[in-house]
């Protein structure tokens, strides 16, 4: 086997062709549908509960129906990018966002709605499972951190979009337009995806080689990159089980699929969810009465979670993945521990109001830069090549069950422990994170997914896997 793992390292590397940047960035636009569809619904919610003269249980029923169907969504979503591959099932998910969509705009009962956000999160977690799968498969690995996390970073633009258009949206009172604008971008990611190259490394395991070596040609920037990923994938491919037979055989990847399904609960119990979709009601506490001004707080912290985007995308392929996750779990910690100090307080002043909203900003910042994109580089990363769409798949149902619990259950907790209660939960949480990041998690940067899988068949603990 041929080891890349240095060329991270290297002082000359293979220049990145244009049309890894065009492939990868159409392929991420599944994410600006994934962060759409979350944000949308935090603002659209007041007017909804207000037309439909719904309680908080409903409200709850609205929010979590998306994330049923994400976790419905991810399961078949291993199956249909196994037989159909990477580039027909995201097919197949921007067409599910561009009729869920249209059916939310129209809904005429809180029943309909319910139904619309369930195929809105098929479509959801068919994106959230195939995108970053395909990804990690198509980047070279010394930059496939940061390719990955193209896909964060437009799942955070999405969620910002979201939040300005329900800003804008709110002067008309009006959650169809909030729900209906989202059919836009499906349709363009519908049209986009059709001229995506299909994953070599799919191809290869159909066993057509001629096209899986004519797709990296496209993508690498010489010969002997292409034949050395070649060589690696073939090595690969002659390893026997897979998928669930591969799971039952072998106990090192009962390992990796146990820990992507660790890491997805970790990132959901971070808290970011419940910020993201009950994020007025959260203003609402800290002391902004009004919708509106409730509504361009929500903004900032869209805005700021694009911008703490950029970080990751900027660091994770130069200091890597463990030290990223310790610093966002400690900022995270901070924040909010001091929001739920300053909800025991009282925020009745305006400087304690801004205040609150400054932590809210701190613990969505430290979320954005490190375990909202990291986690998904690392569950594409970790999974080996012949059970990678039944890892993936494991991992991303976690993430939307977990996602499940936290909107189904935020509001009531709320009521049950308080603000203050429930957000110092969260900060002892994120400690709790910390350390299981020191003892489990393996350092990816710059390791070739075949290196990888070969320290896992080989034994190697968790935490040594990049090595």
């Amino acid at each position: 086997m041929v080891d890349r793992s240095k060329s991270f390292a290297s002082d000359t590397p293979a220049r990145l062709v244009p049309m890894v940047w065009f492939t990868c960035f159409l392929a991420a636009l599944a994410g600006l549908l994934f962060g759409l569809d979350i944000g949308v619904i935090s603002g659209a919610l007041p007017f909804i509960a207000r037309d439909f003269q719904i309680d908080d249980s409903m409200q709850e029923w609205i929010v979590s129906s998306m994330m049923f169907g994400a976790t419905i969504g991810a399961l078949t979503a291993g199956m249909m990018s196994q037989k159909l591959g990477r580039k027909y099932a995201l097919m197949v998910g921007a067409a599910l966002f561009v009729v869920g969509s249209l059916l939310a705009a129209a809904a005429w009962t809180p029943t309909v709605l319910i139904v619309a956000r369930v195929i809105l999160g098929l479509a959801v977690g068919i994106a959230s499972f195939t995108a970053p799968l395909y990804l990690s498969e198509i980047a070279p690995e010394r930059v496939r951190g940061s390719m990955i996390s193209m896909y964060q970073l437009m799942i955070t633009i999405g969620i910002l979009a979201a939040f300005l258009s329900n800003t804008a949206f709110s002067y008309l009172q009006s959650w169809r337009c909030m729900l209906g604008v989202i059919t836009f971008p499906a349709l363009g990611l519908l049209l986009g995806v059709m001229v995506l190259p299909r994953s070599p490394r799919w191809l290869a395991t159909k066993e057509r080689f001629e096209e899986a070596q004519s797709v990296l040609r496209r993508l690498r920037g010489s010969d002997e990159e292409v034949h050395s990923e070649m060589t690696e994938i073939r090595a690969n491919l002659k390893k026997g089980a897979s998928g669930w037979e591969l799971f039952r055989q072998s106990p090192a990847f009962r390992r990796t699929v146990a820990l992507g399904m660790v890491l997805q609960v970790i990132q959901q119990f971070t808290g970011i969810n419940a910020v993201m979709y009950y994020a007025p009601r959260i203003f609402d506490m800290a002391g902004f009465a009004s919708t509106e001004a409730q509504l361009w707080s929500t903004v900032s912290v869209g805005l700021v979670n694009v911008l703490a985007t950029f970080i990751a995308i900027g660091l994770v392929d130069r200091w890597g993945r463990k030290p990223i996750l310790y610093t966002g779990f400690l900022v995270m910690g901070i924040g909010m521990a001091i929001l739920g100090y300053l909800l025991n307080m009282g925020t009745g002043t305006a400087s304690m109001q801004i205040f609150a909203v400054a932590m809210l900003l701190v613990f969505v910042a430290g979320f954005a830069m490190s375990a909202g994109p990291l986690i998904w580089i690392l569950c594409s990363e970790i999974q080996p090549q012949a059970g990678r769409d039944f890892g993936i798949t494991c991992s991303t149902v976690t993430n939307w069950a977990t996602n499940m619990i936290i909107g189904a259950y935020f509001l009531t907790t709320l009521n049950t422990l308080g603000g203050p209660g429930t957000f110092w939960a969260f900060a002892a949480l994120n400690v709790v994170f910390i350390l299981f990041t020191l003892f489990y998690v393996p350092e990816t940067r710059g390791v070739s997914l075949e290196k990888i899988e070969q320290n896992l068949m080989q034994g190697k603990p968790l935490s040594k896997l990049g090595r």
